[in-house]
Parts: C-alpha cells; structure tokens; sequence
C-alpha cells in the first residue's frame, strides 16, 4: 500500500463531510472529495508541513467546492425561468442592488473575516471546522464571525 493510499483512507471521510456541510448534497460532495484527492495526489510536492494534511486537504475541498458552484451558479443564471414569477421591477430591483453591495462588501473584507464569514454562513459550518481549519480555536471563530457580521452591518447602515 502506498502511501497516498493510507492518507485516503485516513482522511476520506472527513472531508466528505466538511464537503457534505458545503455542498448539503451526497453525490456532489463525493465528486468534489474525489477531485480534491486527485488535486492533492498532483500537488503533494506543495504541501509544506505547515499546516495538519486533513486542513490542507479541506482546503483544497473548499476552493474546489467554491470553483464548480460558480461555474453552476454562471450556468443557473442563464437559465432561469421567469414565466411563473410574480414580477415587481422595484422590489427586485433593490434586492439585486442590496445583494450586489452585500457581495463587494464581503470581497472587499480583510481575511480571516471574509473567509470565516463565508464558511459560516454560506458553508454553514460549525464554529468548531472553522476553527480547525485556522488551527485556532472554536470561540476564535465565533470572534472573528461577530466581528465580520458587525462589520457588515455598520457598512450596509
């Protein structure tokens, strides 16, 4: 057995399920760990050391993760069926404006902010994955997520 076949084995199951609290789907979550062993069996020379090997491959999971729902999200947008929606031009209108300015505001966020943010809100991961993932702790994860959310709130004010 080589060796790239024990870190499978080892850590498989984990990162499906930090995929799974991603994606809430079995069978994208298990095409997305497969690609992110794929990725790491082509860029283990990468990996430093400087982090757990169960992090980096989240890592990878994530930016994975990240990488095909924007181009699904790219594909939904041009096909979506508007025939049966009920049409109000100035409410949509400023809900796009809102969530267009939500969006650069969150882009536009330092790190760790915008990524513990965006793993706990649209990754609705715990506090304790998150704080796995920074190897800290789960109550700095929730700092770091109060302060992003109140940070967010002032700018939307």
């Amino acid at each position: 057995m080589t060796d790239f076949e024990e870190i499978y084995k080892q850590h498989f199951t984990n990162v499906y399920k930090y995929v799974l609290t991603l994606c809430k789907d079995e069978s994208t979550a298990e095409e997305i760990t497969q690609e992110t062993f794929f990725k790491a069996i082509k860029n283990i020379k990468k990996f430093k050391g400087n982090c757990k090997l169960y992090v980096w491959l989240c890592q990878i999971a994530k930016n994975t993760y990240f990488t095909q729902y924007q181009k699904q999200k790219k594909i939904s947008d041009t096909c979506i069926d508007f025939s049966n929606t009920p049409f109000d031009l100035e409410k949509n209108y400023l809900d796009k404006e809102t969530i267009k300015r939500l969006h650069c505001l969150i882009h536009n966020m330092k790190e760790p902010y915008k990524e513990v943010f965006t793993l706990r809100v649209f990754g609705e991961l715990p506090f304790t994955q998150i704080g796995e993932l920074f190897e800290k702790t789960d109550n700095w994860a929730r700092l770091i997520f109060y302060r992003a959310k109140k940070q967010l709130q002032e700018e939307l004010k």
